[in-house]
């Protein structure tokens, strides 16, 4: 519970110094330079469309909806808090919106243990998304665990895109 808490401060601090930036978050993402080898194989936040929410407001869910995870680890990752931030402004916005959270693993491990893993996936992004103030009873964390890959290959790229989750509105 304490590090839930002590998350919970440091994402709202993260969101209060973000507010303030005056620089894109593309160029925030090109200071940090040292990115590890794992992250570098994983789909951006970038790409994945993982654009803070603009100050006007959204009319359409964010397009980024996925987050992605190291190897065998469901820990959020610097560059998805912008996305899931994203996602908890549209769901402020709009609250009548309920998403669900769809926890992934890549094909490695047992299928007991991919489906364990990715419910602590999808969790994970409940749980922050209810510290950004969205109602329990809008959110729905579930596991598909390695059956529903989205890349089929049996390589490092597509196990890095498999071990996800994504908001499903």
């Amino acid at each position: 519970m304490n590090s839930l808490v002590r998350y919970g401060l440091t994402l709202a601090a993260a969101a209060g110094l973000a507010a303030c930036a005056t620089s894109k978050p593309e160029d925030q993402t090109g200071a940090a330079g040292g990115a590890a080898a794992s992250q570098a194989a994983a789909p951006s936040s970038a790409a994945a469309g993982g654009r803070p929410a603009s100050a006007a407001g959204m009319a359409t869910a964010p397009s980024g909806r996925s987050v992605y995870y190291d190897f065998d680890k469901s820990d959020l990752r610097a560059e998805s808090r912008a996305l899931i931030e994203a996602n908890a402004h549209y769901l402020r916005e709009h609250p009548a919106a309920k998403v669900r959270i769809e926890g992934n693993a890549d094909e490695r491990g047992s299928a007991e243990y991919n489906l364990a893993l990715g419910q602590r996936r999808a969790e994970v992004v409940a749980s922050t998304l209810k510290l950004l103030g969205i109602p329990e009873s809008r959110l729905e964390a579930v596991s598909f665990g390695k059956e529903k890959p989205r890349k089929t290959g049996h390589d490092e790229a597509s196990w890095a895109e498999n071990r996800r989750s994504d908001l499903v509105y």
